[in-house]
């Protein structure tokens, strides 16, 4: 996994996770859906790009 795909995970990882919190705080529940969505889409990258990295070697 290159650096760059490592902080594009990371990043919508945190972003959702900001996003989740931020819906909590406020009682919005499509924003708090909104951000586990986002942090689940950056766990799916980051899987994603373990697994190329497992079979390219």
């Amino acid at each position: 996994m290159s650096g760059e795909q490592k902080a594009e995970a990371k990043g919508e990882q945190a972003k959702g996770k900001l996003k989740e919190t931020a819906g909590r705080l406020t009682g919005n529940e499509r924003l708090t859906a909104e951000g586990r969505a986002e942090q689940a889409k950056g766990d799916a990258r980051k899987a994603k790009k373990k697994v190329k990295d497992v079979f390219k070697h």
